[in-house]
């Protein structure tokens, strides 16, 4: 026997709508793909599940007549597993508005330094880089943040403490 093809084609809608939802920024609509997602991979389980029979208790149907009671308890348990993640996400949106007046998650300040060093091809200032697997040191090497070191540690008499390197400026001051 062939699957459904409508409720294939219900589940793919519902599994691309709920991960498109859940890459936006706001957590209404995350919550709103979570619940999507989960719906689509519930109509999956049931459309996988095979043709519909009788209830799976021996000496009540015969053998060959049964459905498959596991993936009915797969289901139960992802409906279970969703209303979890369902009152999380709410958690997290109603004390969102409490804070913020707003359920929109705004980028963090450490990820965003990360990133500007990254951009800059910069080391962390803990990072030390004394030898390598190929018997080069960090003197022998040359270029923007090869050396492995900060311009604090080099000895760069214009750099800022180290303190004040991780302490986040204005620019990225959230909400600012």
């Amino acid at each position: 026997m062939s699957p459904n093809i409508t409720l294939v084609v219900v589940s793919g809608v519902l599994v691309a709508a709920g991960v498109s939802l859940l890459l936006e920024r706001t957590l209404t609509r995350v919550l709103v793909g979570i619940t999507l997602l989960s719906n689509g991979v519930n109509v999956l389980f049931l459309v996988a599940s095979g043709p519909p029979g009788g209830a799976p208790i021996v000496g009540r149907t015969p053998i060959g007549e049964m459905s498959d009671p596991l993936p009915q308890a797969m289901v139960l348990t992802a409906i279970v597993i969703t209303l979890g993640m369902v009152a999380f996400v709410l958690a997290l949106s109603y004390r969102s508005w409490q804070l913020n007046g707003h359920d929109e998650v705004q980028d963090d300040v450490e990820d965003r330094r990360i990133v500007r060093r990254a951009d800059r091809d910069q080391a962390s200032a803990s990072y030390d880089d004394e030898s390598r697997d190929d018997g080069t040191t960090a003197g022998e090497r040359t270029g923007p943040g090869r050396a492995g070191r900060s311009a604090a540690s080099a000895g760069d008499p214009d750099a800022p403490p180290l303190a004040d390197a991780l302490r986040p400026d204005d620019s990225e001051a959230v909400g600012g």
